[in-house]
């Protein structure tokens, strides 16, 4: 009876089970096997139990297993959303989605995977912090620098008359990424060669950013509790300047453990007076060289393959190139500024594009969903 007969069956109920998992052979396999340990425990009175009876109960507690893993699985089926019926965060006339079912496919593979598989990889100025508020632009890292009392009046024109040169370049649909790159190596190296002239001292920064109309976009609190409290790793990838970012989200409360930052890190002195930058320049549009240098840091995640990118430039799109193992990748673009000219483009490369969106709703209504 262990070998043929109703066993047979019952492997075979198990087998279609474990190719295509469902409720109904679930239960099918629960019934039957109850109903077989009966019929068995009544025709057979030795006190020690077959072999065939140790078998029979073996089996049961590996379909009850089955049952359990097949109820889990369904659960997280049932929670794959329709982005327009279960998540009205996906209805504001913000979000544009060019495929809305691949979105819905790969929101799916991030809720199966959970918390185990996933990790955030993320630009900072424009795309963590606001663009503007209440109609006025809102300063980017090096602008708060820019814009504070800690450089002079003649500095100031010099690095906003650098902005309006190559800032136009930067969003240029026109030009491309390649003809674009240079220009931004020119920008950041001017800029960053004009703060050094002015000395500023390591131990005004804190107040600088205080002082600052610098702002974390709406939600930004539960993005960053949620995913250190899952223990979610948070890669910022930025080409600010890592010392201002690093105590804009240290004020905000929300440099937590699992956030690393890589972005233009300032040299000081050993007293304290700003001399140079640390390591290579990180501009806007070679993330991807910057995120092959980080792999080491990849690889320690090698399990973490599921990825939500959240960046608001062509080049962020490459913030992700370090990582050897994606199996599910969701990326969110901000777009900000020339809308009607960069919105298809943007529609092309990104999954889900927010359009002068200063909340962090669509992110965080995902997570709720995975986590």
């Amino acid at each position: 009876m262990c070998v043929t007969g109703p066993w047979g069956f019952a492997r075979g109920l198990v087998r279609l089970y474990l190719e295509t998992p469902s409720t109904a052979l679930c239960a099918a396999i629960l019934v039957f096997l109850k109903q077989e340990e009966f019929s068995f425990a009544s025709a057979a009175a030795p006190a020690k139990p077959s072999a065939c009876m140790q078998a029979l109960r073996l089996w049961t507690l590996l379909a009850t297993y089955a049952v359990a893993v097949g109820q889990n699985q369904g659960q997280k089926n049932q929670e794959c959303p329709k982005l327009n019926a279960q998540m009205p965060e996906f209805q504001k006339k913000t979000v544009h989605i060019k495929d809305p079912g691949r979105v819905e496919e790969i929101i799916c593979g991030l809720i199966k995977g959970g918390a185990a598989k996933l990790q955030i990889i993320t630009d900072f100025d424009m795309t963590l912090s606001r663009f503007s508020y209440n109609g006025k632009r809102c300063p980017t890292c090096h602008n708060i620098i820019d814009n504070s009392k800690l450089i002079t009046e003649e500095c100031r024109k010099k690095l906003l008359q650098l902005k309006e040169t190559y800032y136009a370049i930067e969003i240029d649909p026109a030009l491309t990424i390649e003809e674009k790159y240079p220009y931004m190596v020119e920008w950041y190296n001017k800029s960053h060669a004009l703060l050094i002239e002015q000395g500023l001292q390591k131990d005004k920064l804190a107040e600088t950013v205080r002082e600052s109309d610098v702002m974390l976009k709406e939600g930004y609190e539960n993005f960053f509790d949620k995913l250190s409290e899952h223990n979610i790793p948070v890669f910022i990838f930025s080409a600010g300047i890592g010392d201002i970012l690093e105590e804009v989200i240290h004020q905000a409360g929300v440099y937590h453990s699992n956030v690393k930052v890589v972005s233009n890190f300032m040299d000081f002195d050993e007293n304290g007076i700003l001399k140079g930058f640390k390591g290579e320049l990180i501009h806007v549009y070679n993330k991807h060289d910057g995120a092959l240098k980080n792999t080491d840091y990849f690889k320690q995640l090698k399990d973490n393959s599921n990825i939500i990118l959240l960046g608001d430039s062509q080049g962020d799109l490459s913030m992700a190139d370090g990582v050897a193992n994606v199996e599910h990748i969701l990326k969110i673009g901000y777009l900000n500024d020339k809308v009607d000219e960069l919105l298809e483009k943007y529609m092309d490369s990104y999954d889900i594009v927010l359009v002068k969106d200063e909340s962090l709703e669509v992110a965080n209504s995902i997570l709720q969903k995975i986590l």
